[in-house]
């Protein structure tokens, strides 16, 4: 199905299944353990092994030798890979650095080798008896030393979020010079962590030059042709298998060295092999969000308006990695004549920076949500209505291309009246609750969507069950049930009378999850092939297709009505269609839009920070589960909260290597740093997105959530902190006296 025109009226305005609060299908399987995940699957092969994989000892450098013989005469041991004896590899699509190193070392804990034997204690043991000499290089870890002179560099993220490596519109330098008003900040955003709870793992397996891998992995169709390339085989010769993925935030959209290393392990052994990345290899061998430096300038009228902004950003990563798009938002966010954006990117032997949730924007509204506020108090106004004030129904860079639906407005207003941001007192350091100093903030979300071709195939038979299979994968968004509920509601069955199969390469090709496009595109591909099915049911009954009418598991028309079973017949029916996109996206900007507002508690003795509510109002199309759609979005919220207040990769510049590798020391929030949180989504339904008239939330949730804290904190205390995490380091000095 081609969509290029805006969508009319359809069967999913219904209803009567979309856009109600169904609890996820797949809710009572992992809440009862029966969910499995990749590394869980003992049932799927037999005579499974052990993997367990060896990191690089050294960032930057070169393996002199290796010596395997104490380990390959370990107990239980059965095969050892090294890149010596692994044949040739390549280098995929979507990776920056080899997954398996060596002799040459690209970053710290770079796979160099995998210990299989037939316990995971056995392999691990053994893996402690790998000896490698190493030639060590000297290497670059210090961002802030590397942006010194780092070119500039534009690239995209894949996910929405792009930007040239400088661009001007207007005479930026001429309008902030006249400015009456003006903000001239830097802000840092330090390395992040997915910190998923289910680790990379996979499950390998040959029969003959065909290989299978349960693996756990967001993107199916993406990580098959990346495994096909880097083993150098044929696509046809891979299948991916991945039904439950146990958290993933753009961590496990590629292929990584667990899959690799379980098909390379699996050949060598003769068997199946399963390997799960240990937790210090997931920070530092996997992928995480660059650290980034961003100056902002903004310059405005005394009545609020801006008349030049400009946003520079500078990031590192590998050779032949890309910076962080953290300026993209910008491009789009606020009106303004004069505008500058740039981004640098610094060559660095650090672990490969890549997409983690809301890559550009998540880090980039840290930034320019703290400088929109700045500049607020600058003028003597109210920050919400300072972003009122500055609101653009269209593309700042391109007037004649408007937005698709833009209700950030309206995400403010309702946001201050729901919140009570009345009662925010505008003197920073003057609300007491005994010790506690208190505090209210705002930042506005953004997020852009993007559409992408997803395709399913759509079954009924004789007992009038409906079957959807697609690639696509549930990370723990609600995939199974936002598809059971398309599907359901353009057949006319009830949830019950839907089954949905995800997750296997052997299935129509899916959006896959990632970028907030998941939810939306992959119900518009499920929607495509329930058109068509509708189409064969309405043509095998011989009822006008333009007048039939699907409900109660009936289908009817002109007076007829036959039961959906009966229609499918002993054979059944199937349909497989997929949805593709026209140029809509080109003729109208279609991005997502949120207010944050947050209330904090300030220790006035210790600086500990208190988040004590958050609410959220997001405009993100229709939601097609608002049960589903709220999780999303307070766990985008958490995850922002973590983001301001405590989560950082320490880096230690002589070595390399992210410190804080791991769980204990690499904080995330937990229940006890998380309040009330509230969701408000406003009524909106974009029919220039899909025929689902949808986007997404997954993302949007966390955008703009860390400078709404850190704004909260400054209203508090009157510590301003432009360097990410907001520790009570950081701001205990400067605290209010206290008498």
């Amino acid at each position: 199905m081609k969509f290029d025109t805006p969508a009319g009226k359809n069967p999913i305005d219904q209803m009567k299944v979309i856009g109600k609060p169904h609890d996820r299908i797949d809710g009572k399987f992992k809440t009862t353990g029966t969910a499995p995940y990749a590394y869980e699957r003992h049932d799927v092969v037999a005579n499974q092994a052990y993997g367990y994989i060896v990191g690089a000892g050294i960032a930057k450098g070169r393996i002199n030798s290796m010596d395997l013989a104490e380990a390959k005469a370990a107990p239980g041991v059965i095969a050892i890979v090294t890149a010596a004896d692994a044949g040739k590899l390549f280098k995929g699509d979507f990776n920056t650095a080899l997954l398996l190193g060596g002799p040459e070392i690209q970053h710290y804990h770079q796979t160099i080798a995998l210990v299989v034997a037939e316990t995971f204690e056995q392999a691990r043991a053994a893996a402690q008896l790998v000896r490698v000499d190493y030639a060590r290089a000297k290497g670059r870890y210090d961002l802030a030393e590397g942006l010194k002179t780092a070119p500039l560099k534009g690239a995209s993220s894949g996910e929405g979020s792009a930007a040239p490596p400088v661009e001007e519109i207007g005479d930026f330098k001429r309008g902030f010079a006249d400015a009456p008003v003006k903000l001239d900040a830097t802000y840092t955003t330090p390395d992040h962590s997915h910190a998923m709870m289910e680790p990379h793992a996979s499950i390998g397996a040959w029969d003959g030059d065909k290989l299978t891998l349960w693996t756990s992995n967001q993107m199916i169709a993406w990580g098959k042709g990346d495994v096909a390339k880097t083993l150098g085989i044929p696509k046809d010769n891979v299948r991916l298998i991945s039904p439950y993925i146990g958290g993933g935030f753009g961590g496990k959209l590629f292929v990584r060295t667990d899959a690799i290393m379980a098909a390379l392990g699996a050949k060598a052994a003769g068997r199946p092999v399963k390997v799960a990345l240990q937790r210090p290899l997931i920070i530092n061998n996997t992928t995480h969000r660059p650290a980034t430096t961003q100056r902002i300038r903004i310059g405005a009228n005394k009545d609020g308006k801006i008349t030049a902004i400009a946003h520079e950003s500078g990031s590192g990563d590998l050779p032949g990695g890309k910076p962080e798009t953290a300026v993209s938002q910008t491009k789009l966010m606020y009106a303004g004549a004069n505008r500058l954006t740039s981004m640098r990117l610094a060559v660095l032997d650090l672990p490969e920076g890549n997409a983690m949730r809301a890559p550009g924007e998540a880090p980039g509204l840290m930034a320019l949500e703290i400088a929109i506020d700045e500049m607020a108090e600058k003028l003597g106004m109210d920050p919400v209505q300072f972003r009122i004030v500055n609101d653009t129904q269209v593309d700042p860079e391109k007037p004649e291309r408007r937005f698709s639906q833009r209700q950030l407005v309206q995400c403010l207003q309702q946001g201050s009246a729901a919140f009570g941001w009345n009662k925010r007192n505008a003197k920073p350091g003057s609300v007491r609750d005994g010790q506690w100093l208190i505090g209210m903030g705002v930042g506005a979300g953004f997020r852009n969507n993007l559409l992408m071709k997803s395709a399913a195939r759509v079954a009924v038979d004789g007992k009038g069950i409906v079957t959807v299979t697609t690639d696509m994968t549930d990370i723990g968004t609600g995939s199974y049930t936002i598809i059971a509920q398309t599907a359901a509601e353009m057949m006319g069955v009830d949830l019950d009378r839907v089954v949905v199969q995800l997750g296997d390469s052997d299935s129509p090709a899916s959006a896959g999850s990632g970028g907030q496009w998941g939810a939306n595109n992959s119900t518009a591909g499920v929607y495509a092939a329930c058109v068509k099915l509708r189409e064969m049911v309405a043509q095998k009954l011989g009822f006008d297709a333009a007048d039939i009418e699907f409900a109660g598991g009936k289908v009817r028309a002109g007076g007829r009505s036959v039961s959906l079973a009966d229609a499918a017949g002993a054979a059944g029916l199937t349909a497989e269609d997929s949805i593709e996109y026209g140029d809509l996206d080109k003729k109208y900007q279609q991005s997502t839009f949120a207010g944050h507002f947050v209330e904090v508690a300030v220790n006035a003795y210790t600086g500990e920070t208190r988040i004590r509510r958050m609410l959220a109002v997001c405009a993100a199309g229709r939601i097609l589960n608002p049960k589903s759609a709220r999780s999303q979005v307070i766990g985008a919220m958490t995850m922002g909260a973590g983001a301001a207040l405590m989560e950082e990769l320490a880096v230690d510049t002589r070595f390399g290597f992210f410190v804080n590798h791991d769980l204990a020391t690499y904080e995330v929030p937990v229940h006890a740093d998380i309040p009330h949180q509230e969701v408000i989504f406003l009524d909106e339904v974009d029919p220039i997105s899909s025929p689902m008239k949808a986007k997404g939330v997954g993302e949007l949730g966390l955008c703009g959530v860390g400078a709404a804290i850190a704004n909260a904190i400054y209203n508090a205390t009157g510590v301003r902190v432009r360097d990410y995490p907001i520790t009570l380091d950081k701001m205990l000095h400067q605290l209010p006296n206290v008498a």
